[in-house]
């Protein structure tokens, strides 16, 4: 038997269209074209084409003297490795209790650790933390309103970014949610975890983003960069703790928890729409990463909504909150493109 794969893990693999016991402990490489769908190799290359695109990004901008891109996207990998394996395997950690099987992903071109972890999940967080970090920059606010509030922001920017990701997902079987799972996956919108949505698409992307805003700023090279980039990584999981606790308090009543869980939604929102039309205001030319690929990934997520087709009795994600975050997104890029054209572009 393969690790992890339980009877629930058994009822979600098969329903992707695979055998969780027929899987390589360490590493899995298939061909892009004999992927289930075909906008999974399209969603690998979107993604790892936007994680190396903001990793030369943030090199540039590390050399020029700001050392934060490239520590938000090495934090962003510290926390992926911190938080993923107690989500996949809760059983290694004593976690079973308090998680139980979560979800699974199908089958991509490469994937790690028992077929759990693809390649473009790896590129995903720091793909996303960049992308949510460097629209906000660009726009002045961290400029303008310090740590705390551009952190809000990005925590808002990456829900609108991420959940025309996240509500998708399901309805195209890129993965699929353990609907058993009553600890975790309930209450949801649609077929998706509502803690899913707001603890890992905004709580720890803004927390992360303050933790490397405030303790790797100061430090520019060497171990002292590299400790601060680790411990913003690792405190990071923490953070969504709390953020999770007022719904933690209700367990047990999933319509209080779905309320309270709505609740914080919203006001990420309201906080997030307050401080983009306060303060949004573009004061330098846009680098090419915040010039062109939020815009590449936000198309390319239409595309995969448009173009998907979608099998009898798959679950779906909300549409209508997918459109919300279209929309969010689209305003944001309108604010980010009101940039001087005379200037030249910046790195």
């Amino acid at each position: 038997m393969s690790a992890g794969c339980g009877p629930d893990a058994e009822a979600v693999t098969r329903g992707l269209g695979f055998d969780c016991h027929d899987v390589s402990p360490w590493l899995s490489v298939r061909a892009p074209w004999a992927e289930a769908h075909w906008t999974m190799p399209l969603l690998e290359l979107l993604v790892l084409g936007g994680a190396v695109f903001a990793l030369v990004h943030a090199v540039r901008r590390h050399r020029q003297g700001d050392s934060t891109n490239l520590a938000l996207w090495c934090a962003s990998l510290v926390y992926l490795f911190v938080i993923e394996p107690p989500l996949y395997f809760p059983e290694w950690f004593g976690l079973e209790r308090q998680y139980g099987f979560i979800f699974a992903h199908n089958r991509f071109t490469v994937q790690f650790m028992w077929d759990r972890l693809p390649l473009y999940i790896v590129a995903f967080y720091p793909m996303i933390s960049q992308l949510g970090y460097e629209l906000v920059r660009s726009l002045g606010i961290f400029r303008a309103r310090g740590a705390l509030i551009g952190s809000v922001a990005v925590a808002f920017a990456c829900q609108v970014f991420y959940e025309v990701f996240d509500q998708l997902g399901p309805r195209l079987k890129w993965w699929a949610w353990n609907d058993n799972n009553r600890i975790v996956n309930h209450p949801a919108l649609d077929s998706v975890p509502m803690t899913s949505m707001l603890l890992f698409a905004s709580v720890s992307m803004g927390a992360m983003t303050y933790l490397v805003v405030r303790l790797a700023s100061g430090a520019r090279r060497g171990w002292s960069l590299a400790a601060r980039i680790g411990l913003a990584g690792v405190l990071t999981p923490p953070s969504m703790a709390i953020a999770g606790l007022p719904s933690s308090l209700l367990d047990g009543n999933v319509t209080a928890q779905a309320w309270v869980l709505a609740v914080e939604l919203a006001l990420l929102w309201l906080a997030g729409i307050w401080i983009f039309v306060r303060y949004g205001r573009p004061e330098e030319p846009l680098a090419p990463f915040a010039r062109f690929y939020p815009a590449i990934y936000l198309g390319g997520m239409a595309v995969f909504w448009i173009g998907g087709v979608v099998e009898n009795g798959t679950s779906t994600g909300s549409g209508l909150y997918a459109l919300a975050c279209f929309v969010a997104a689209g305003l944001m890029l309108t604010a980010l493109y009101r940039v001087r054209r005379a200037a030249p572009a910046t790195v």
